[in-house]
């Protein structure tokens, strides 16, 4: 869904403003293509455009991605004003950054707000303000002394520290030595970039950050563990760059990061049997069905796949339909493709190919 104002996006698409890109897409109706802002292609007439929230909207409407610019093969790496502002507030998570701050780099505080919405579920006020409580909780737990955090946190008072606290983690800092929260971190990959979020026992998501069901998923996450999330980074999180950076290297045919995925009954059931699919394997939703012991509950399997918050690590994608054809994939078909194409060593999509595990473009004849 858009809430850009049109003009806006004319004037984006216009001047190539590559900070818009992730944030729309832009259709071409006397092509049949759809661009990113950025795309180097000449740009059409305004009554040729139409614009979409998403790559996903694109395709349904039945535009296919442009060669040039390439806008379903993201490098997974955010606008470079929002990489500005993720770097300033990992160097000083404990500062504060409101919208004179915003305005005086040079940013519009309402885009800042739009961006970090559609890619983190929060606005950017949020996530500063959960990073800098993160910190002081994390402050906390080490055993810091509760004065020394409430100065260094910015705060006046006790009471004021105390109230926004209390708000973000359910409980006052003086009762939260052993509070856990569920920290949220931004990874880039090949395929686009993703929200990965992890408690003190594992990791608990993994998303690409354009997925609809984002926003529900994160409040499953909340009525699941009935914990705050705020961005971060833990033990667990580092481990899993790693091991995604392996996985896509080709180095890595198997994950060993930790994980927590409490869900129903049938659905962990479910989450159980896909992390048993060997790397470069496909199974039927048939065969899911008949493993879990409920051979008529084909339907149910394709549901409980589908809900599936940790993507890549359990291999939601290696579930295909009985007749050997793709079936869905909530991260999309070509990611689908990708990543069985990776695992099987097969070209994958037009003008790329898979060779010796790595994602490379075809060598033209």
């Amino acid at each position: 869904m858009l809430s850009l104002p049109k003009h806006e996006m004319d004037q984006a698409s216009l001047t190539r403003d590559s900070s818009y890109d992730g944030i729309f897409y832009l259709g071409v109706k006397s092509t049949g293509i759809f661009c990113r802002p950025s795309c180097p292609a000449r740009k059409p007439l305004p009554k040729n455009t139409e614009y979409y929230g998403s790559a996903r909207e694109a395709l349904f409407a039945g535009f296919r991605p442009c060669k040039r610019c390439r806008p379903m093969e993201t490098n997974g790496k955010p606008p470079e004003w929002v990489q500005r502002l993720l770097t300033t507030i990992e160097k000083n998570p404990t500062g504060r950054y409101g919208d004179a701050y915003l305005r005086s780099i040079h940013i519009d505080p309402a885009r800042a707000r739009r961006y970090f919405m559609k890619t983190y579920g929060m606005t950017f006020q949020a996530y500063s303000r959960g990073r800098r409580l993160g910190t002081s909780l994390e402050q906390i737990r080490n055993g810091a002394d509760l004065d020394d955090v409430v100065l260094g946190h910015g705060y006046n008072s006790h009471s004021g520290f105390r109230d926004a606290f209390s708000k973000t983690f359910g409980q006052p800092p003086g009762k939260s030595r052993s509070t856990d929260c569920i920290v949220v971190t931004w990874i880039e990959s090949p395929i686009g970039p993703l929200l990965a979020a992890a408690t003190n026992d594992g990791v608990c998501l993994l998303e690409f950050t354009d997925r609809r069901m984002l926003e529900a998923q994160f409040t499953t996450l909340r009525r699941r563990f009935q914990r705050a999330i705020v961005p971060g980074e833990n033990a667990h999180l580092v481990a899993l760059k790693k091991e995604l950076v392996e996985y896509f290297e080709g180095s890595r045919k198997k994950f060993s990061v930790n994980l927590v995925f409490p869900g129903t009954p049938f659905q962990e059931g479910v989450w159980k049997e896909l992390l048993k699919i060997p790397y470069g394997a496909t199974v039927s939703y048939e065969d899911i069905a008949r493993r879990v012991g409920s051979p008529k509950a084909v339907r149910a399997v394709g549901t409980a796949n589908g809900m599936n918050r940790i993507a890549v690590v359990i291999p939601c994608h290696r579930v295909v339909n009985k007749s050997g054809e793709l079936g869905g994939y909530g991260g999309g078909l070509w990611r689908k493709k990708l990543l069985l194409g990776l695992e099987q060593g097969k070209m994958i999509h037009e003008g790329h190919e898979v060779h010796e595990g790595k994602l490379m473009e075809k060598k033209k004849s």
